[in-house]
């Protein structure tokens, strides 16, 4: 029997074991999509115990709480933070093959030098152990992406954001780049109740009189200049599905003009507006060399009562099985027409999508860029074993496996870059099953360069960060 999570954990080969202790491990990480908050980074925060930092807003961990029964109250109502952490260990014994269970033992050795596992009977022993470790200088957020290797982060922001702390961060001197990503969610989602008061706000803030879709668009550019005075270079879509309905420039027009009058759309008016964003925008970031990431197949929100009581991400969404990789294609398609398909990452939350992204990105690579669609990392619900190993199997079976740009966190949390280990060791027991089976030559020189462009390198080259 082999020790618990030890220094070969995933590791199942010899080659595995020599691809990630000599080329993985000690690679660098770029984050290139999370959810950190840029003020907490640039105000150095501390945690006062354990439970802020696993449980202050980790919607994965909230839903297995409520998977074992625990009462609401002890996930994210007002009982103390050492009752809710004595609930999380009980659920986490319950929790044998799920991620969570290795990312949080991987967080307590790498950051608490804690070996054992944590249940209920051992939660006071760990509890005592972190509170005091977290009671140290060194246990800042800053020092914890230090503590990381991290070199870049990329956080998620709204248009309309001053990017205040990301300028602060820069001028202080932290040696970690902390560069914002464009999410314009709020000026897509024109079904939203609160999308007109969103678009006043967009105007204030643009000093573009919005009163039409073209002057929208006017006044996402003047952000968008904004934001790449600041260093961004990364785009992000949080979508239904990629969707394709055409629409010409006056029935765009028509629909935001009916939309900002108060009246409501069709669902197919909806998607004729969303359509037209889209594809100005991914042209935007055509011109810029920006890189356009397409996060898709969610469906939010679906326990209404919880959410009434706590609002989005609070652990109740699913995958949704709405998907066309014919639209998606046709969206694409559209982009190359006019030589402006940029960079484009495909992300889909179910993953039976998975070939099918594989071979509609296959239509679109060209010379501008090595990988310049690639297949998104297992996201979210997939990013465990076998999502990764699926994802990546896909991804080696109908493209270029070895151009993948790999991991992110997409993540709230500073310990969470633990992820990018358990990715690393997946990926190298894969690569390493490959060779021993002799289905790839042992040529050190090849997967050095596979491994390291993988964990790190690929990511460096292809979004061309300017820090």
């Amino acid at each position: 029997m082999k020790k618990f999570m030890d220094k070969d954990f995933l590791l199942e080969t010899e080659t595995a074991q020599h691809l990630y202790h000599d080329y993985a491990e000690k690679m660098p990480i770029i984050d290139y999509h999370c959810h950190l908050s840029p003020q907490e980074i640039y105000e150095d925060i501390k945690f006062d115990n354990i439970t802020q930092v696993w449980l202050g807003a980790d919607h994965y961990k909230w839903r297995q709480m409520r998977s074992n029964g625990v009462e609401e109250r002890y996930i994210t109502g007002d009982a103390t933070d050492r009752e809710k952490f004595q609930k999380w260990a009980e659920t986490l014994e319950m929790a044998i093959g799920n991620p969570l269970y290795h990312w949080s033992h991987l967080e307590l050795q790498r950051y608490f030098g804690y070996e054992g596992h944590l249940c209920g009977d051992t939660a006071e022993e760990v509890w005592n152990q972190c509170n005091e470790i977290l009671s140290q200088d060194n246990m800042s957020a800053r020092n914890l992406i230090r503590m990381s290797n991290v070199d870049i982060v990329c956080t998620t922001d709204d248009p309309a954001d001053s990017l205040e702390w990301h300028k602060k961060i820069k001028e202080s001197g932290f040696e970690v780049a902390v560069l914002p990503a464009w999410r314009p969610d709020k000026a897509m989602n024109i079904e939203k109740a609160d999308f007109t008061d969103y678009i006043v706000k967009l105007s204030e803030v643009s000093g573009v009189a919005i009163g039409s879709f073209a002057t929208l668009i006017e006044a996402l550019r003047v952000r968008m200049d904004f934001f790449a005075e600041n260093g961004c270079s990364v785009s992000d879509h949080g979508l239904e599905y990629v969707m394709y309905e055409p629409a010409t420039e006056e029935e765009v027009e028509e629909i935001f003009a009916k939309r900002l009058h108060g009246e409501c759309l069709t669902r197919h008016e909806q998607l004729q507006y969303k359509t037209a964003f889209m594809i100005a925008l991914g042209k935007e970031y055509g011109k810029r060399n920006w890189v356009m990431q397409l996060h898709y197949g969610v469906q939010r929100d679906l326990n209404k009562s919880i959410f009434a009581k706590l609002g989005p991400d609070a652990g109740i969404d699913a995958i949704s099985n709405h998907f066309s990789a014919l639209e998606m294609g046709q969206y694409l398609n559209a982009l190359a027409e006019e030589d402006l398909l940029p960079k484009t990452i495909l992300y889909s939350l179910n993953p039976i999508d998975n070939a099918a992204i594989g071979t509609v990105m296959g239509c679109f690579q060209d010379s501008s860029a090595v990988g310049k669609i690639q297949h998104g990392s297992a996201w979210w619900f997939n990013d465990h074993k076998t999502g990764m190993q699926d994802q990546m199997k896909t991804l080696a079976s109908l493209g270029l496996l070895g151009n993948f740009i790999g991991m992110l966190t997409d993540s709230r949390s500073f310990l969470s870059y633990t992820r990018h280990e358990y990715f690393r060791r997946i990926m190298c027991n894969l690569i390493g099953g490959w060779v021993e089976n002799g289905e790839y030559p042992a040529d050190e020189k090849v997967l050095e360069k596979i491994v390291k462009g993988i964990s790190y390198e690929n990511a460096l080259r292809y979004f061309e960060f300017k820090k």
